[in-house]
């Protein structure tokens, strides 16, 4: 089967659409079929579209619809989708109208739809690869790490956790590694300020995937603090890496980790997540809890599984298209 994937995300970025796109395209060959990535549909002959992002999509969408009518189109929403522009987008609204199927990276993503649409959407989580073995035990540190793993845009809330360590006392160990590349030089400039202003902090900027999997895996803690998720690639990256989570209070992430998680705080709430912060820090019990809530959840992330759906999912179709 020929397929197209559209993600708005620009080649060679690193951001989440883009990840999710190149992977299930990697899982769709592996499935034997020809799979083509790019950020626009322009009339190529697909047998089925894959659209990522309704509203920045929906050109694309109508596009192929218009083109080829019958033919298979599934539209994956984005968390901008589900908590954002679902609400203000007539051409969103209109994109989920025309797909064949919905794809949802996580269950509570369904609360934001129409019933009526509710029979045509599947939840795909999106997997991860294994960790290699420890080779030896990690060295101990004078510092306890804190990743945040994201591009410095609003919607992630980038310098929440950056905010709340400032207000730690003296006596905390707990030091800041951020990833992720600048959306502008103001945002960039920022980070830089807050390195000056806070010993506690390191911003380092956009780094390989390679290298980001290393940190998350040394880290002793991981905060997402976004405004609003889909289903984040980062949080299914620290669950399969057994590192423990503090997380905005949002659909996205209660959706993954459990409405009765431990870790939650306020998204915004910069003295919550510093008390949580240092709870981590100081009380192994809560850090244990913690890593145990988010390790009961890493088989939801293996590749087989989310290979196993998309197979699940286009055999489906298949059927109610030529049974």
């Amino acid at each position: 089967m020929r397929i197209g994937i559209i993600t708005p995300a620009p080649p060679r970025s690193r951001y989440g659409n883009r990840v999710t796109a190149l992977r299930w395209a990697r899982i769709l060959k592996a499935l034997g079929h020809r799979v083509t990535v790019s950020q626009v549909y322009e009339g190529a002959d697909y047998d089925l579209l894959i659209a990522l992002h309704a509203c920045r999509s929906y050109p694309s969408i109508s596009l192929f619809h218009r083109l080829h009518p019958n033919r298979t189109l599934i539209v994956a929403l984005t968390g901008t989708d589900l908590y954002r522009d679902l609400k203000r987008s007539k051409q969103a609204r209109a994109g989920l109208e025309l797909a064949t199927r919905i794809v949802v990276l996580q269950p509570k993503a369904l609360d934001e739809l129409p019933p009526r649409l509710h029979d045509k959407t599947r939840v795909i989580y999106q997997s991860v690869q294994p960790f290699p073995p420890s080779r030896k035990p990690q060295a101990a540190s004078r510092n306890f790490t804190v990743c945040v793993i994201g591009h410095l845009r609003p919607v992630k809330d980038p310098f929440r956790t950056a905010l709340a360590v400032r207000l730690l006392p003296s006596s905390s160990r707990i030091r800041v590694l951020h990833l992720g590349g600048a959306l502008n030089d103001k945002m960039a400039a920022r980070a830089r300020t807050e390195m000056k202003i806070n010993p506690r902090y390191r911003w380092l900027s956009e780094q390989s995937r390679g290298r980001t999997r290393h940190i998350l895996r040394q880290s002793n803690l991981c905060v997402l603090s976004s405004r609003l998720e889909g289903g984040a690639n980062v949080l299914s990256e620290a669950i399969v890496a057994s590192v423990p989570v503090l997380a905005s209070h949002i659909s996205g992430t209660v959706g993954i980790l459990g409405a009765d998680y431990a870790g939650y705080f306020s998204v915004g709430d910069t003295h919550e997540l510093k008390r949580l912060l240092l709870r981590a820090e100081t009380e192994p019990e809560f850090l244990s809890l913690l890593r145990l809530q988010c390790e009961r959840l890493a088989k939801l992330f293996k590749p087989a599984r989310e290979q196993k759906a998309w197979a699940d999912l286009l055999d489906e179709i298949a059927g109610q298209t030529f049974g």
